[in-house]
């Protein structure tokens, strides 16, 4: 029986009830692929427990998924293992497609072929899409038959949902793909899954062998448990289904660009432990001292028993709400200043406090009596452990951020007097058995030396925090860390160790080198704001890369010489539509006073390949590396560049501001750019111009060089794009990341024909991640690069580096350089020299002294 409100699944089949938590398979039984029951059957005909329609049958013919009318879809899996007989010894008798109603039949089987195959012949019924529906009490008690026809489960519609599909209209698109992220679905492209389909106003879902689930529920998506190269389904119903599949397909299958810097290989060295030392994942490298401190973050205290859902649901939603708030700030916040993994991870908690699953589970924690907070409290548990136990490293890291949601929602529903966090002392090594990315955040203030985790790992939100603020922090320790005290204890951050009990020697030896390297830091950052000269005298401006105005300013005090960079597109990602002409004209103001007159190039909008814009819809092509990005989109998108140039020309001064056009291939399109802003420029009656200048990111723009700087006032190597087009290796790709390097001859050669082709005519920079490269860098110099654009953190230390370079003793090696086989010979070689310069140079010094 169905009705708007409530579904009535009947038995498929005769058989006996188990609880689906004592089926013995942890996906079923640990509730991964959803609610549900199981029965062990009497019969040898499984058929459909209501109305609905086939939407996925297996291949081995085992299993079966039913979209209901009502909008629920269900799983039935006929017993335990029998994916491994291939199909033997069932007979389906349904497609995909087909329309069923209750008690039809869906496949025949021989009870006796499936009894010496499988492991059992348990039958779980799941109900795997259950967005707006929760299971009913009462069940059918352990051990109880039913018979075929019987009721058996029912279903009722929660938070509005009602209704055949409960908002799932319009045309119905299916398309295969095969998952790329090294990663597998873990919570940010989860994240991102969800974006793509409320962008486009459609339902979207992932089925794979291992389930399917909805990409409302970040939850759902990631007990999936896919990993890279698992053949999936993407099925999106609505008026732009077609376009969600291709945004959806072009996430799932472009690998991951990087995980923020995780060191590689995520392993303990070999080396044997040494007594009194523990071995952890470097997850954040550098070198501390300081007293080993446990850090146990109290839960904030909740009431355990409400008043009932009708007081307890708002109260939580309430919380829900501030919490949101919350995080969407810190995430516009974070991409304001250029911190895309901080936006990110914001972006992802986003997406998992809104997850329907979750929600439910709390919901019906309260209707059984909890309070709001602690129903939320237990349902999060429950999803923490599901993570914990799925065998999945990745999946496992990711309870840190379900801890994080947990601790912010209780906060919002805290007792009065709840306990306020335990101090910590600055400079202390934290012990912990898990940190919270927002705790982390917090903690940073408090300047700690570093950080030991039991748990995590070397992906794990937390840890992409700790590199991006420079704390040491090893992760995986596991349980040695329990009780360990020091008053001073070293973590090696280099070696993966934590030493609890060093000896005199040694910790004399580390605090030598940490007095140098605080020596070294605090004599670079004096120096910042003076020019950086090499030996042989010519002057090298250094400037930086930023994401925006605040970032502008922190580059104006590391004693940056200007900006080499602002990419303009994180204007475009903070919200649903394009930045009106008012607030961009406001952010590059900013930029332009924060550096006080000296030079800002700002890059023209630059999306496509990697960078989305979710309110852009760019048409799907093959390899969108190759397609409309950069320069390219002016000639699809003129209102963006038109209001771009408009709010550009609208600074003052003007003789301090450079646009710089991304993805430059030939002179035309500089020219055409050229024209129309001195239409514009015309048009607000002004007298003065900015600078204009391209990027060379393509190997056509190095060798025609000389006619893009007849139009051109500047030039700027973008060397990430660069290397990757010279090579043919997508530098998002994480197999091909180490071999696609800028020290490669083929591209050392085409920077040197770009610095060739300019000579005389406009100056040569450098903006990509060569630039802050210790090794790249002078040879970037040497090859004649007149400036080098870094992070604002580097510009000290690279300014330091550059005083310290002969540039015409190694412009002298080039021609050996250049002519080695592969960048991994350039890097030694290099390397070698360098190290005997830096050699001599310390001796002379030392006979000076």
């Amino acid at each position: 029986m169905t009705t708007a409100t409530r579904l009535i699944l009947q038995a498929p089949i005769d058989g006996v009830v188990i609880p689906l938590a004592e089926v013995p398979d942890p996906v079923f039984a640990g509730g991964t692929l959803g609610e549900g029951i199981a029965l062990d059957p009497l019969g040898e005909c499984l058929h459909a427990p209501c109305d609905g329609e086939v939407v996925q049958c297996a291949r081995t013919r085992h299993a079966v998924t039913l979209r209901t009318d009502a909008g629920p879809e269900l799983l039935l899996h006929l017993g335990l293992d029998t994916v491994n007989l291939d199909g033997e010894g069932i007979e389906l008798l349904v497609t995909v497609g087909d329309r069923l109603r209750a008690g039809d039949p869906l496949c025949r089987f021989d009870a006796d072929r499936l009894a010496r195959g499988a492991s059992a012949l348990i039958t779980p019924l799941v109900i795997t899409g259950a967005a707006g529906w929760r299971l009913c009490p009462p069940h059918p008690a352990a051990g109880a038959r039913v018979a075929l026809g019987e009721p058996l489960l029912a279903l009722e519609a929660v938070g509005g949902a009602t209704g055949p599909g409960a908002g799932e209209t319009g045309p119905l698109r299916e398309r295969p793909v095969t998952l790329a992220l090294a990663a597998g679905l873990h919570a940010r492209p989860a994240a991102r899954l969800r974006a793509i389909a409320r962008g486009h106003g459609v339902t979207l879902r992932v089925r794979s062998e291992a389930g399917e689930a909805d990409a409302e529920s970040l939850s759902a998506l990631m007990n999936l448990g896919l990993t890279r190269g698992v053949a999936l389904t993407l099925a999106a119903r609505g008026e732009e289904a077609e376009a969600a599949l291709a945004d959806a397909e072009a996430l799932l299958t472009t690998p991951e660009a990087d995980d923020h810097g995780a060191p590689t290989p995520e392993t303990v060295p070999d080396r044997p432990l040494a007594e009194g030392e523990l071995a952890g994942l470097v997850a954040s490298p550098g070198l501390a001292l300081g007293p080993l401190v446990a850090y146990r973050p109290p839960l904030p205290r909740v009431t355990r028993e409400g008043a009932g859902e009708a007081v307890e649901w708002p109260r939580l939603s309430a919380a829900l709400a501030s919490v949101g708030d919350d995080l969407a700030r810190a995430e516009r916040e974070a991409r304001a200043q250029g911190q895309a993994a901080e936006a990110e991870i914001f972006a992802a908690h986003q997406a998992w406090l809104e997850d329907p699953d979750l929600i439910e589970a709390a919901r019906t924690r309260m209707g059984a009596g909890r309070g709001a907070g602690q129903a939320w409290r237990e349902a999060l548990d429950d999803e923490a452990e599901r993570l914990a136990a799925s065998g999945n490293a990745l999946l496992a890291g990711r309870v840190a951020d379900l801890r994080d949601l947990q601790q912010r929602v209780m906060a919002e529903l805290a007792e009065p007097g709840a306990a306020e966090d335990e101090a910590v002392p600055e400079g202390a090594i934290l012990l912990a058995e898990e940190l919270t990315p927002s705790r982390l955040v917090a903690l940073a203030e408090r300047r700690p030396a570093g950080l030991c985790l039991a748990g995590g790992g070397t992906t794990a939100h937390v840890a992409i925090l700790a590199r991006a603020r420079g704390i040491p922090c090893l992760v995986a320790m596991g349980d040695a860390l329990a009780g360990l005290a020091s008053e001073r204890a070293v973590l090696d951050g280099e070696r993966g160790r934590l030493e609890v009990s060093p000896s005199p020697a040694r910790l004399a030896e580390v605090e030598a080198l940490l007095a140098e390297r605080r020596r070294r830091a605090e004599a670079e950052r004096e120096a910042a704001q003076a020019p950086a000269v090499t030996r042989d005298g010519r002057g090298i401006e250094v400037c930086a890369n930023v994401g925006g105005s605040e970032e502008a300013c922190l580059a104006a005090g590391a004693g940056a010489d200007g900006i080499g960079l602002l990419r303009s597109e994180f204007l475009f990602l903070e919200g649903d539509s394009a930045p009106g002409e008012a607030f961009q004209r406001g952010e590059y103001q900013a930029a332009l006073e924060a550096l006080g007159g000296k030079p800002v190039i700002i890059r023209t909008l630059d999306i496509g390949a990697d960078k989305q814009l979710p309110y852009l819809r760019l048409p799907a092509v093959p390899n969108p590396a190759l397609g409309v990005r950069g320069v390219r989109l002016w000639q699809s998108q003129p209102e963006l560049l038109e209001t771009q140039l408009r709010a550009l020309l609208s600074v003052t001064p003007l003789a301090s501001l450079r646009i710089m056009l991304p993805m430059v291939t030939e002179a035309g399109e500089l020219r055409q750019v050229r024209e129309h802003l001195e239409a514009i420029a015309a048009e607000l009656g002004l007298s003065e111009r900015p600078q204009l200048g391209a990027m060379i990111e393509v190997p056509s723009a190095a060798l025609c060089a000389a006619s893009l700087a007849v139009e051109a006032d500047f030039l700027s190597i973008g060397t990430n794009d660069l290397t990757q087009y010279t090579l043919a290796m997508d530098r998002e790709d994480p197999e091909l990341a180490a071999r696609a390097d800028v020290l490669h001859p083929a591209v050392l050669r085409l920077i040197r024909a770009t610095v060739e082709g300019a000579a005389g005519r406009c100056p040569v920079g450098v903006c990509g991640a060569a630039a802050g490269d210790p090794l790249a860098a002078p040879l970037l110099v040497a090859l004649g690069v007149d400036e080098l654009s870094v992070e604002p953190a580097r510009v000290p230390a690279v300014k330091a580096a550059l005083r310290r370079l002969d540039a015409a003793a190694l412009a002298a090696r080039l021609p050996e350089f250049l002519a080695l086989d592969d960048a991994a010979a350039v890097r030694q070689r290099l390397g070698a020299w360098q190290a005997r310069v830096d050699e001599t140079t310390t001796t002379l010094l030392e006979r000076i002294s």
